[in-house]
């Protein structure tokens, strides 16, 4: 009976120390080693060299020079990496109903050039994340003629901006075709 505990601490332990300590080190040193910005986190540097963010999770813009991002149901706030996750509301929830009439009247109201069927679904929903980093080109484009107006820049320009940050959709036929809303505003910035 003795032998078997010891086998079995024995067992233990090398497990312990192979799936807890050799694995995680091989993984993390391959990971650096073959991917190293998505392995530290893909983050996003601005020009003077300062971290803004990362390319990964979504982040609140309040400026109306800026794209706005997805609605975040992330935390009591939004955007709280800590408390990722979807609000849970379904098609029936009288919540998630009055949450995106007050979403699609506070859009129409900002771009009078909007109409309440035509804002996008993604401006006033949240992501199953609550922290989604992208944008659909409709919502990009329905933000066009705000943002343009706030940096006094002709709307062809600030629309030519976002296409070229458009991203297709992946493996040319998974999702919708995006945009990284810290990327396209790091490109306004620039576009000065």
């Amino acid at each position: 009976m003795r032998r078997y505990v010891f086998t079995s601490i024995r067992m233990a332990l090398v497990t312990l120390v192979v799936l807890g300590l050799v694995y995680p080190l091989i993984v993390t040193g391959v990971a650096q080693v073959a991917f190293p910005a998505q392995a530290n986190g893909s983050l996003i540097t601005s020009a003077s060299g300062t971290v803004v963010g990362s390319a990964l999770i979504g982040q609140r813009f309040t400026d109306a020079k800026y794209f706005d991002g997805r609605p975040s149901a992330a935390g009591a706030d939004g955007y709280d990496a800590s408390a990722s996750g979807a609000s849970n509301l379904g098609p029936t929830s009288r919540v998630l109903v009055d949450r995106v009439r007050t979403g699609v009247a506070a859009a129409v109201s900002e771009d009078p050039g909007l109409s309440a069927g035509s804002v996008p679904v993604d401006m006033v929903t949240a992501s199953g994340s609550g922290l989604d980093p992208d944008i659909t080109l409709a919502n990009a484009y329905a933000q066009v003629a705000r943002v343009a107006r706030a940096r006094s820049l002709p709307e062809a320009t600030v629309r030519g901006i976002v296409d070229t940050q458009a991203i297709g959709r992946q493996f040319g036929v998974l999702g919708e075709p995006r945009v990284n809303v810290l990327l396209l505003n790091m490109a306004l910035d620039a576009a000065k």
